[in-house]
């Protein structure tokens, strides 16, 4: 199965934890390509989820949220986005 949306955010706070965060993205949402990396300030995220949605509820009760980008992967393979 491919996941559909491209979903890229950073996540600002103190005391960010990648190892939790990286675990509690994937009890949020089923999805593949998960990268989780930063500091305990800044983390940013990169994950394929065809529930992006639940990915930021759970994400935005880590800190603030940022430069948040979710693309349609199907669309783009398609050519129907430049």
């Amino acid at each position: 199965m491919v996941n559909k949306f491209d979903t890229q955010f950073l996540i600002e706070g103190s005391n960010l934890d990648e190892d939790d965060i990286r675990v509690g993205i994937m009890a949020s949402a089923e999805g593949d390509c998960l990268i989780v990396v930063g500091d305990e300030e800044v983390v940013k995220v990169h994950y394929h989820t065809d529930t992006p949605w639940k990915v930021l509820e759970y994400a935005a009760s880590q800190g603030d949220l940022h430069k948040i980008i979710v693309e349609n992967m199907e669309r783009q393979a398609n050519g129907l986005d430049g």
